[in-house]
C-alpha cells in the first residue's frame, strides 16, 4: 500500500525542509505532494527564511536528487493566481517536471472543460506524466466564496443559480447540493478520460465517502 504525504515548503531552509523529509522517509512515507505553500494567515511578521526557495520547481530541484520519494506537484487549470499568464504558468509547470514530478494534481475547477483544456494544453507542450482533476465540494456558500478568492477559481453562472434556488439559510441542503454537484463532476471527469480524481475533503469526510460511493455504484471506481 503506498502511503501519500503532503509537503508545502514554503519559506523553511534547506536544513528544515531535509529534517522534515528525513522525518517522512521515517514514517514510511513514499509518495509526496509538492507546493510551494503561502505565508502563514495567521502571523503577520512572518519571515521566511533568507535561503528558502520562491517556486515548487525550486523545492523539486532540492528534492528530486537526494529522495526515492514519487513526487507530485500542483497544476492550475486556470493559472496560477500570481501568474503573468498562463502560458507563464504552464512553463513553470514543465520545469516541475523536467525537475522530478511524476505526476500532476490540478486545483479545483466547477466547470470540467478548464481541466480538460487545461490537459490539453499540457500534452501540446510535452507534458506526459498524468494529471489528475482536482475536485473542491461546496461545504458552504462562504467557504466556497473564500477559498475561491484565494485560489482564483471561476464560480460559474451555472454554479450560482443552483445554489439561489435552494431554501435561503439551509446549510444541509447546501451540503446535498454540494455533493450532487461535485459527484455530477467527478463522474463527467472520468467519463472523459481523466485517471482518477482528487477530492479536497476539507476533513470533511462524509460529503467524500458519499461522493465516493455514488461513483462505486455506477462502476467508475
Amino acid at each position: 500500500m503506498e502511503v501519500l504525504g503532503y509537503f508545502a515548503g514554503f519559506g523553511l531552509s534547506p536544513q528544515e525542509i531535509t529534517s522534515v523529509l528525513d522525518s517522512y522517509k521515517s514514517l514510511g512515507i513514499e509518495n509526496i505532494l509538492v507546493v510551494r505553500g503561502d505565508p502563514p494567515h495567521d502571523k503577520e511578521a512572518f519571515e521566511p527564511q533568507p535561503d528558502s526557495y520562491a517556486h515548487a520547481s525550486e523545492l523539486m530541484e532540492f528534492i528530486r536528487p537526494a529522495y526515492d520519494f514519487c513526487l507530485g506537484v500542483a497544476g492550475y487549470p486556470e493559472g496560477h493566481i500570481e501568474a503573468e499568464s498562463k502560458e507563464n504558468d504552464l512553463q513553470y509547470l514543465q520545469l516541475k517536471v523536467a525537475n522530478g514530478a511524476e505526476y500532476i494534481i490540478t486545483n479545483y475547477a466547477y466547470e470540467n472543460q478548464y481541466f480538460f483544456d487545461f490537459v490539453e494544453r499540457a500534452r501540446e507542450a510535452g507534458i506526459t506524466v498524468p494529471i489528475l482533476p482536482g475536485v473542491m465540494p461546496i461545504y458552504t456558500e462562504k467557504m466556497m466564496e473564500s477559498l475561491a478568492s484565494l485560489c482564483g477559481a471561476t464560480i460559474t453562472n451555472e454554479l450560482r443559480q443552483g445554489l439561489g434556488a435552494l431554501p435561503e439559510g439551509d446549510k444541509q441542503a447546501v451540503l446535498d447540493f454540494g455533493i450532487d454537484y461535485a459527484y455530477q463532476q467527478c463522474k463527467g471527469l472520468l467519463s472523459g478520460g481523466a485517471p482518477g480524481v482528487h477530492i479536497y475533503t476539507m476533513d470533511r469526510w462524509k460529503t467524500t465517502s458519499e461522493i465516493v460511493r455514488r461513483l462505486r455504484v455506477d462502476g467508475l471506481l
